[in-house]
C-alpha cells in the first residue's frame, strides 16, 4: 500500500466513522436528552426522524455535486457542515434547535458517506478494490459497534452533550487533512441534471416522509397514503426525465447490468433486516430485561463487533470468489442469525445464549457489505463510479429507513402486556428480518434480470 493509499484511508475512514459513530450514539441516549430539555419522546424522534430524512434524501444529489465539482471540494464541505452542525447540536438549548441542527448534520453526513466510498474506491486499482471495500466496511462496522457503548459512557461519565462534541475535533482534523492530501477526482464535466436533482430528492422525500411518520399516522391514514402517491409520482416523473436527459444524474443505463441491480436490491434488503433486528434488540434486553443502555451497549457487541473483524477478510475472499456468492452466503448467515434469535428469545434468555445467533448476524453482514459493494462497483464503467455510489447509498439508507419503521409497526400491532409480551413483539419482527435476509440472498446470488447494458459516456 502505498503512501498516496495510506492516506485516503486515514482521512475518508475517519470522516466515515464520524458518521456512522452518530447514527447510533444519537439514539441510546435519548432518554438523557429528553430528561435535560425538559421535553416528549414524541418530540425527540424528530432528532432521529429529521436526520434520517436528510441522510437519505441528499445522498444522490451529494454524489452528483461530487462528480460536477470535483469529490475533494465537495467532500471537506461535507465535512465543514457536519462539524458546524455537531457543535450547534451540543450547544442546543431546546428540542427545537437539536432538530434544526440534525437536520443540518444529515445533510453533511448524506455528503460525506457516498464520498467515502468513491474516493476510497478510486484510489485504489481495480485488482485491490476488495481489500479497500473491506477496510470501509470494518472501519463503518467499528463506528457502529462503539456507538451504543460510547453514548453510554458519554452520557454516563459527562453528558449527553458530548456526544456531539466528540464529532468537533475529528470533522476539524478530517477537514483540514482532506484538503491538503485526497486526490482531487472527478466524474465526466458535464452540466448539473437539476430538474433530476429537484425530482429525486423530492420524490425520496415524499416516501422517506411517510414511512417515517407512518407508525404515527396509521399506514392507511389519508395522510400516509399522500405522502407515497406525491412520492411516487415524482420519482415516475424522476424515471421519466433521467430517460430523456442528456446528462442524467443517475444513468438508468446501470441498471440495464444484472450484477448492479441485483447488488442494490440485495442492499436493500439487507439494510432492512439489520436495522429492524438490531433495533427490537435493543428493545429485548432494554424492556424485556430490563438492561441499562451501556449493558445494553455491551451485550450487541456480539453482533458490532464482527463486521469489523470479518470485513477485511471478507473482501479478500471475493478476490478468490464471486463477490455476488460471498454477498447472499453472508446473507443466508444473516438471516439463520435472525431465526434463531426469533426462535429463543424469551424474558429468561440471556445474553450469552443469544451471542451465537448474534454472531453469526454479525458475520454475515461482514461478508455482504465490501462484497456486495464490489459486485455493484465492478459492473459499472469507471466514469460511472461516483454515481453508481450515491446510488448504493441511497438503497441502504431508504431500507435502513424502512427497516425501522416496519419493524416498529410489527412490533406495536403483535407486542403484548409485560417482559413476555415484548419478548412475543420481538420476535415477530425478527421473523420478519429474517425473511428479508433471505430474499436478498437470492437476489444477490441469483442476479436480477435487466436489459442487456449500453456503453458508458466516456470521461472528458
Amino acid at each position: 500500500m502505498n503512501r498516496a493509499e495510506r492516506l485516503t484511508i486515514a482521512v475518508t475512514g475517519s470522516a466515515l466513522f464520524m458518521v456512522v459513530l452518530d447514527n447510533l450514539i444519537v439514539a441510546s441516549t435519548l432518554p438523557a436528552i429528553q430528561r435535560s430539555l425538559h421535553t416528549s419522546l414524541s418530540s425527540l424522534e424528530w432528532v432521529l426522524n429529521a436526520y434520517i430524512l436528510a441522510f437519505a434524501v441528499l445522498m444522490l444529489t451529494a454524489a452528483a455535486l461530487g462528480e460536477r465539482y470535483g469529490r475533494r471540494r465537495v467532500f471537506t464541505a461535507g465535512v465543514a457542515l457536519f462539524t458546524l452542525s455537531s457543535a450547534a447540536g451540543a450547544l442546543a438549548p431546546n428540542a427545537g434547535t437539536l432538530i434544526a441542527a440534525r437536520a443540518v448534520e444529515g445533510i453533511g453526513g448524506a455528503v460525506i458517506m457516498p464520498l467515502t466510498l468513491t474516493m476510497m474506491t478510486a484510489a485504489f486499482p481495480a485488482e485491490r478494490r476488495g481489500a479497500a471495500l473491506g477496510m470501509w466496511s470494518a472501519i463503518s462496522g467499528f463506528g457502529v459497534a462503539l456507538g451504543p457503548v460510547a453514548g453510554g459512557v458519554l452520557t454516563d461519565t459527562l453528558s449527553w452533550h458530548w456526544i456531539f462534541w466528540v464529532n468537533v475535533p475529528i470533522g476539524i482534523v478530517v477537514a483540514l487533512a482532506g484538503a491538503r492530501v485526497l486526490a482531487a477526482g472527478r466524474g465526466a464535466h458535464e452540466r448539473l441534471d437539476l430538474a433530476g436533482v429537484v425530482l429525486a430528492s423530492a420524490g425520496l422525500l415524499g416516501v422517506v416522509y411517510a414511512t417515517v411518520r407512518a407508525e404515527a399516522l396509521g399506514w392507511t391514514s389519508a395522510a400516509t397514503l399522500a405522502a407515497y402517491a406525491a412520492g411516487a409520482a415524482l420519482l415516475g416523473a424522476f424515471l421519466w426525465w433521467e430517460r430523456r436527459s442528456a446528462h442524467p444524474m443517475v444513468p438508468l443505463r446501470l441498471f440495464r447490468s444484472r450484477a448492479f441491480l441485483s447488488a442494490n436490491v440485495a442492499n436493500f434488503l439487507m439494510a432492512f433486516a439489520m436495522f429492524a433486528g438490531f433495533l427490537m434488540l435493543i428493545q429485548f434486553f432494554a424492556h424485556a430485561r430490563g438492561e441499562g443502555s451501556l449493558t445494553v451497549g455491551l451485550h450487541t457487541l456480539f453482533w458490532t463487533a464482527m463486521p469489523m473483524f470479518v470485513a477485511p477478510y471478507a473482501g479478500r475472499l471475493g478476490k478468490r470468489l464471486e463477490p455476488a456468492a460471498v454477498a447472499s452466503g453472508g446473507l443466508l448467515l444473516v438471516a439463520a442469525g435472525m431465526l434463531g434469535l426469533a426462535l429463543i428469545e424469551s424474558p429468561g434468555t440471556t445474553a450469552l445464549e443469544l451471542a451465537p445467533a448474534m454472531v453469526a448476524i454479525g458475520a454475515g453482514i461482514g461478508l455482504v457489505i465490501p462484497n456486495n459493494a464490489a459486485a455493484a462497483l465492478g459492473a459499472v464503467p469507471p466514469a460511472d463510479i461516483g454515481k453508481a455510489s450515491g446510488i448504493l447509498s441511497t438503497s441502504r439508507q431508504v431500507g435502513s429507513v424502512a427497516g425501522v419503521s416496519v419493524g416498529l409497526a410489527i412490533y406495536e400491532a403483535s407486542a403484548g402486556p409485560g417482559a413476555g409480551g415484548v419478548a412475543s413483539g420481538v420476535s415477530v419482527v425478527l421473523f420478519a428480518a429474517a425473511a428479508a435476509a433471505a430474499l436478498g440472498a437470492l437476489a444477490a446470488g441469483a442476479r436480477l434480470p435487466a436489459l442487456a447494458p449500453v456503453p458508458a459516456p466516456a470521461v472528458s
